[in-house]
């Protein structure tokens, strides 16, 4: 027979430990260069952006775009590596079942 009470247990503590990665994520913090390491970024397990350090040599008043790009890269690679640990962690819970919305 189904049990009903058991199921919602069980999804209440999968819920919980849902959140408790989520809070995890939150506090780790992924590093990204780009351009050798003159641009490198902070982010944490959400791929906020914490924090963006510019090497002054890097600061070239006449190719402001090759900066811009160099911002980007080290973005994106910050933001890939959180989503990529999240996926991971979310597995992990998971059981490798994917649940839609979740990584």
């Amino acid at each position: 027979m189904f049990n009903m009470q058991k199921m919602l247990k069980q999804a209440q503590k999968v819920q919980e430990e849902m959140a408790r990665v989520q809070e995890e994520l939150g506090k780790e913090r992924l590093e990204a260069t780009s351009g050798g390491g003159v641009v490198k970024v902070v982010a944490n397990g959400h791929g906020d952006l914490l924090e963006l350090h510019i090497d002054p040599a890097a600061v070239d008043p006449q190719d402001v775009s090759m900066l811009e790009d160099l911002i980007v890269a080290a973005v994106n690679e910050a933001q890939r590596a959180a989503r990529e640990m999240s996926a991971q962690k979310m597995k992990a819970l998971t059981g490798g079942f994917q649940i839609p919305g979740l990584t």
